[in-house]
């Protein structure tokens, strides 16, 4: 019997609370990595792969799977974390982050990981990846989805802006950009850094169907993905409202956890506050 929205809306939450932990493991045992960035888009990717996805962890390579390409590869944890949940990968391989025998690079690596679609880790490239993937569906007559994850600060690259009109030249129906908008990249606020205005309006430009969303609201998130399925005109963005750091209090809103893993006390408040949610 599928399971209702409802059941797997509880165990995309119960997903994305595992999730934050072994991010923040990962990133401690290896004092490397972003996990702002990555707690910010956590529950998107939670409810992305436990009520949407089209895979297989026994076949990873499965042809008719959906693809989900991470343009912000810098987050690659969260990706990880969620490969995990769904059992791409056991969860002892989180010790494996960064080290040159594992399958767990820092960044992203379709040759070593499976479940993982695309190498990144240089910006602004999956909307393009994801567009080839969409359009080569549209020829084999496929009705699998390409799903991207690109990053605000991301958004300043002008590969970005190329490919946006490409999908909306060929009308990709298939192809879902989910922009994690928690609005602080490494430097400090992207709007101190470049701008990006409207960003609703800009899409819209580009004629893109746009959802805005709450990107830590399961119910949103939810309904965001169903929609962005059931259009056909297009294209569709979801500009997803995030918190960088969500999660952990003192990571919550603020820059200098872009790039930088709590100390064994800080990994300690964390792992705490995240048990007293359970």
């Amino acid at each position: 019997m599928p399971k209702s929205k409802e059941e797997l809306l509880r165990q995309a939450k119960t997903a994305a609370n595992k999730m934050r932990k072994n991010i923040l493991l990962m990133t401690h045992r290896a004092q490397g990595g972003h996990p702002g960035g990555c707690l910010s888009a956590t529950d998107l990717l939670a409810v992305l792969y436990k009520c949407f996805m089209r895979i297989d962890p026994h076949n990873p390579a499965w042809p008719e799977r959906d693809y989900f390409f991470l343009s912000k590869g810098h987050a690659v944890p969260a990706l990880y974390a969620v490969l995990i949940e769904m059992g791409f990968l056991d969860e002892r391989e989180i010790e494996d982050f960064r080290e040159a025998e594992g399958r767990l690079p820092a960044y992203p690596s379709c040759e070593d990981t499976p479940g993982v679609d695309m190498a990144s880790g240089s910006l602004g490239q999956g909307l393009s990846v994801a567009n080839g993937a969409a359009l080569a569906a549209k020829l084999k007559g496929t009705d699998q989805r390409a799903y991207v994850l690109l990053g605000d600060g991301e958004l300043h690259e002008g590969q970005i802006w190329e490919a946006a009109m490409t999908a909306a030249h060929y009308k990709l129906n298939n192809v879902c950009a989910i922009v994690d908008y928690n609005k602080l990249q490494l430097d400090g606020s992207v709007d101190e850094v470049k701008s990006l205005g409207d960003l609703r309006a800009k899409w819209e430009s580009f004629n893109w169907h746009v959802l805005e969303i709450d990107g830590h609201d399961y119910e949103q998130i939810y309904q965001a993905f169903a929609e962005a399925k059931q259009y056909q005109k297009g294209p569709t963005v979801i500009i997803a409202h995030t918190v960088k750091g969500k999660g952990v209090s003192y990571m919550e809103g603020e820059a200098g956890w872009h790039c930088a893993a709590p100390n064994d006390e800080e990994l300690a408040i964390a792992l705490k506050e995240l048990s007293d949610v359970c």
